[in-house]
This record gives structure tokens, sequence and C-alpha cells, in this order.
């Protein structure tokens, strides 16, 4: 058993010629690694060291990828750092790998969870009250009212389990009838209809806004029980004559908030399969072990999901970039990798606009944590997906189709906040976050389950943290143990019979609409 002094590293594959420092706190020159060279100085936990010579020019490769090309000499025992790397440009998009045939793995039988079943077919794993808000001038009014409905009016609906006001910054003063205008409408349209809302739709708008009532919300979108008359919309309009006052406005929202809670505090949870889930994955605050540790085994956990006949979305386009020969290859249909490429040339033009391209991605804190650039992030992060075949693709905003199962790849920014809320409206009842360095983010809309990194974060974050995949680096687990137990702690979930620490907390980031048009 190695002393937790003992030097240790972690090597992804046997042709890389570095590898990450592991121990907690890093190491200082002279220690003798285990891959053979002497640290010539200090090198943070998470940071690379050269295990062999690497002259000017020569290719680095971690994951077995070439991540970058050195600047200079980088002797054997050396820090590489973002530094010392020329990070290598963007792959093309033609000549991409066509799509394998895979043998399908075998389905995962006998697992369910108990949720909500909709009108329209997709099931809750929590039973909400959601306020739609046409534009953020209503936002004060709305969060007021929501409030007043958990302290006054929650209390008799005991099957309800929350109120959420979907707090945005759109609506108004942008060019609504831009081209990519549909983008944020449609995501905002989409979040309305998530299965966590149970089919209840309250709706408050100004009423002078350029994003009216019937065009984030028109007739025929809102799902009705078969062979039911469609209903009018339930709409408060802050500026109708008949609100004398503010107090007036908010009243006019809990009164109508009432029939809602009424039906949704009907409603039981009864047994599903856990085929009814549509978990999105995401990371954020990223650090050398989110490839390590968190993200494969979520990989191993997607990989569960899907033989088990569930939905699983993973997205951020510049995470992914870098990684795109390995999405062709593993899509379903050359449909499917064609889908792929046209997102990834979107972005790239988006990009291009904003006179920026990926590498912008990477923050200090990921660099702080021992990932030098977009490219060494990518090959940790596309391991989320894990080994499925891709089944279909969403643009941003997009929701799932009725016939959309397996592996999704959902288009989205790489922005923690950006990329939840697209999840959101593509229909996501579960969440599932991989953080090194650390963020506290939650969605009111859904249950985020966080899986740390590292045990030094879990263990500082206790009450923050839901499952600590650094075992994985201590020797203590397999990226299968962790795997499983994350599936575990999904049907737990689902079934309201855990709840996660951001749960707990209440504590929730803002949507944050993905807007590419213009601000007028």
């Amino acid at each position: 058993m190695a002393t937790p002094s003992t030097p240790r590293s972690i090597r992804m594959h046997a042709a890389d010629n570095v590898a990450i420092v592991a121990n907690d706190g890093g190491l200082e020159a002279g220690a003798v690694m285990p891959d053979g060279p002497t640290l010539r100085e200090r090198v943070p936990q998470g940071h690379k060291v050269a295990l062999v010579d690497l002259p000017e020019g020569s290719e680095i490769r971690r994951y077995n990828v070439v991540i970058g090309r050195a600047l200079r000499d980088i002797p054997a025992g050396s820090w590489v750092h973002e530094k010392l790397l020329a990070m290598p440009p963007a792959a093309s998009l033609a000549n991409l790998p066509s799509p394998r045939r895979a043998q399908a793995p075998a389905p995962l039988e006998g697992y369910s969870f108990q949720g909500y079943r909709n009108a329209d077919g997709s099931v809750g794993t929590r039973n909400l009250l959601a306020i739609t808000q046409t534009v953020q001038c209503v936002a004060g009014v709305s969060n007021i009212a929501a409030e007043r409905i958990r302290t006054e009016l929650l209390p008799r609906y005991p099957n309800v389990d929350g109120v959420v006001a979907l707090e945005h910054t759109y609506g108004c003063g942008v060019a609504i009838d831009a081209p990519d205008a549909v983008i944020p409408i449609r995501t905002l349209r989409n979040i309305t209809l998530n299965p966590n809302f149970g089919g209840e739709v309250l709706l408050v708008s100004l009423g002078c806004e350029k994003l009216q009532p019937d065009r984030l919300l028109p007739p025929g979108v809102i799902p009705i029980v078969a062979d039911a008359e469609p209903e009018p919309l339930d709409m408060v309009r802050l500026q109708d004559e008949r609100h004398v006052g503010f107090q007036s406005m908010v009243d006019a929202v809990i009164r109508q908030a009432i029939p809602h809670l009424e039906r949704l505090n009907a409603r039981q949870r009864v047994t599903v399969p856990a085929s009814e889930l549509v978990v999105g994955v995401q990371c954020g605050g990223s650090d050398a072990f989110s490839g390590v540790t968190a993200n494969p085994a979520v990989g191993f956990c997607t990989d569960l999901l899907v033989r088990a006949g569930a939905t699983v979305m993973f997205s951020e386009v510049t995470e992914v970039r870098d990684a795109v020969d390995q999405l062709t290859s593993r899509s379903a249909t050359t449909e499917v990798a064609e889908a792929i490429k046209r997102e990834m040339a979107w972005y790239d033009a988006y990009l291009d606009r904003g006179r920026v391209d990926r590498s912008a991605n990477t923050t200090p804190g990921n660099k702080a944590g021992g990932l030098s650039n977009i490219v060494e992030k990518a090959m940790g992060s596309i391991i989320k997906s894990g080994t499925s075949t891709i089944s279909g693709v969403l643009p941003p905003g997009e929701k799932l189709k009725k016939d959309q199962r397996g592996l999704i790849y959902a288009a989205t920014p790489a922005s923690d906040f950006i990329c939840g809320t697209l999840q959101l409206a593509a229909g996501m009842n579960l969440h599932v976050f991989t953080t090194g360095r650390g963020t506290p983010y939650g969605l009111a809309e859904v249950p985020v389950i966080k899986v740390g990194t590292r045990t030094d974060l879990a263990r500082r974050w206790h009450d923050l943290i839901d499952v600590n995949a650094g075992r994985i680096a201590d020797g203590e687990a397999t990226v299968e143990d962790i795997g499983w137990e994350m599936f575990r702690l999904m049907l737990e979930v689902a079934s309201g019979r855990q709840r996660t620490w951001a749960e707990q907390w209440k504590l929730h980031n803002s949507l944050v609409l993905f807007n590419p048009a213009p601000v007028t």
C-alpha cells in the first residue's frame, strides 16, 4: 500500500509521454515518479510531468492524442504546462470517419423508479408548479408571487414539490425576428413543457413585450389529454387595466396558481421503468482529474442507462469539437453523423463572428487544475458519453421527440448555465454534473447530482458533492464501482426517496438563454 507521500502518477495510455501527479498538494523537486523520471521542479496536483525528453516541436500525448507540441526542449521530469505547448489546429470537418456498425450491448432489465406520468407520455421525477415568463420585466412580480405561493399555499398541497419561477433575461429589447432568435424562443417554450411541470402552464406577461404570449406558446403547443378540448392559455398580463397597484398583480398570480396546484396535488408517483429517465450530463470547473475519475464513471453509467432503455444527453460543442472524429464514427447512421458535423460547423461560424475560436473556452481554473488547453479538456470531457452509439442530434433549444431514445448529442455552448438551460428545454428530468475545481451549481427545475473528481474536494465540500469519484484515483474504487453507484443513486433521486445536496439547500442557478441574435 502506498503511503500518502509516495509519489503517484496517472498515465491514461501506454503511448502517452506525459502523466499527471496524483498526490494531494503535488510533489516537490527530487521526487521519483513511478514511471521513472525524477522531478526537476515542483509539480502541482493534476499537472503533467514529462516521462521522457521532449525536444522542441515534438508531439505531447495524453489519452494517446496529440494535445500540443513542445515550444522548447522539455527534459524528462519537467512540469509540462500550457505555456510550453502550442495547441494543434481544430480538426477538419471534412473526411471524418463514417459510422461504424457496433454490436448492440445486452439490455439491462429489471430497474425502475417512482415517477409522475404526464399526458404527453413523458415522466417527471419531481412535481413542480412552474411560472413561465415572457419577459424579464415581470421577473420581480413572479418571484414575489412564487415565494408567497410557497409559504401560503403549498402547505395545503403536500404532493407538490415546489414552485419555480422561470426567470430569464429575454423577451424584449432584442431583434425578435432575426433568424437566430428562434433559439431562445424555442428554448423558453420547451422549458415550459419540461416533464417535471406536469403539463401545467401558468404564464405571466407584461403586455408590451416583443415576445408576445401567442408567439411563445402558440395554439397546439401545450399537450392535452386525448379527445379533450384545448383550454385557453392561463395568463396574467400585468398591464391589464384590472390591475390597480402592485399587490393586485401578485394576488392575480397567486389566485390563478390554485387550480394548477390542485391538479398537481392529485398526481401520485407510479412505478415506471428506468427507460423513462432522461438524463443530461455536463461538467464544470473541470480539472485534469475530470477525464480520469468522474467523467469516465459517468460514461460507464451512461452506458448502463442506454442499456436500460433510458435517454442520455451529452453536450458542450467546444468541449467535444476536438473529438469530432469519435462522434461521427459512433453515429448510428450517416444522417446522424452529418447532423453532428452541421452543428459543429454552425458553432465554428458563430465563434468566428465574435473573432474567437474554441481556445477561448479554457478557464484560469481549468489551467490551475492541470488542463493545458481545450484539446486536453475535450478528451476528458467526451468520456461522459460512454461508448454507446449516438442515436440522434438536437440543435440548441430543441425538444426530444417521442421516438428519440438512447445517447443523444444535444448541441449547446459549454457554459454551465446555458448548457443546463438547454438540456432542460430538451426534456431532461435528471441532471448529472461533474466538477474538479468545485462549483455550487444547481437547477431548481430538476434534481442535480454533483460528482467530485478528487477526494480532497469531496472532503472540503462534503455537503455539496453527492458522489466522490476521487476514490478511483485513490485506488479505493473502480470506474465501474462509481458508475453503478451513480446509476442506483439516480433511481433513488428520481423516485424522490433521496434528495441531492443542491435540493436540500435549495441551491440553484438562474436560467440563461442562449441568444446568438442581436440585441437592439
